[in-house]
């Protein structure tokens, strides 16, 4: 285990509604520093709106949502140099950049940081690759990979600012079941090797299960149910029992 840390979430009362249609009605939801926080619900109920909150990438209409204390306002307002800690994301679509090599896309935040020398982002490259799994892909590009492939460098490239936070939205959406199963068992050993907080907006109620702490899930604008993901499967809220068999999951 690595000595970096994840950091804690609070969400507290988060609204949001878009042309006066609600979409997030009074979230209220805690995360806790390393753990992976899964969050599951029926489509359109604005899964990935609450996860672009906590990215920044959406201003709530009201509420608050503090990182290990700190609004996230304030925190977004602060230079790459004075942020305590670095958030990173995994789109659903990867959003890889189809005209750039794979060590190209995985150093991108790098070097707009101008931190590091090109040698040092070269290590930290190689690195990010091999710990996906993805060693000595650097020049490949994007169109020569697989679904799987795209995946993983987009992990890779989440990975390679050391951040405390990484927020991935449907990260197995269009793959095979085993794709799904080795993509769920990389987030374990991030989690493992780097005790970094995670948060998944997943579809998939029997990877949810395996890889999450928690499980929350979102109806109505907001948290109706939570529960350890080893007890999931035992909750008496009658919405997930419904989403549980609806999903076929072995309980």
């Amino acid at each position: 285990m690595t000595e970096q840390r994840g950091i804690a979430i609070r969400i507290q009362a988060l609204k949001k509604s878009f042309r006066g249609v609600p979409v997030l009605t009074g979230v209220d939801l805690d995360i806790e520093a390393g753990e992976i926080m899964v969050i599951v619900g029926g489509s359109g109920e604005g899964k990935s709106v609450l996860l672009r909150h906590i990215a920044g990438l959406e201003t709530p209409d009201a509420g608050t949502l503090r990182l290990n204390g700190t609004d996230l306002r304030q925190y977004l307002q602060l230079s790459a140099e004075e942020k305590p800690f670095q958030l990173s994301m995994v789109f659903q679509s990867s959003a890889l950049l189809n005209s750039l090599s794979v060590a190209e896309n995985v150093s991108l935040r790098l070097k707009e940081h101008r931190s590091h020398s090109a040698r040092e982002i070269r290590a930290i490259v190689a690195r990010c690759l091999e710990q996906v799994d993805l060693a000595g892909t650097e020049n490949k590009m994007p169109s020569e990979l697989s679904g799987g492939m795209r995946k993983r460098v987009a992990i890779a490239r989440a990975l390679a600012v050391e951040p405390q936070l990484i927020l991935y939205d449907e990260p197995t959406a269009d793959l095979d079941p085993i794709l799904t199963v080795q993509i769920g068992e990389l987030i374990k050993r991030i989690r493992d090797r780097r005790a970094t907080t995670q948060v998944v907006v997943a579809h998939d109620l029997a990877l949810a299960s395996d890889i999450g702490t928690h499980i929350a899930v979102l109806r109505g604008g907001h948290i109706i149910d939570y529960q350890p993901a080893k007890a999931f499967a035992q909750s008496d809220n009658a919405y997930t029992q419904e989403f549980i068999r609806a999903a076929h999951l072995q309980v």
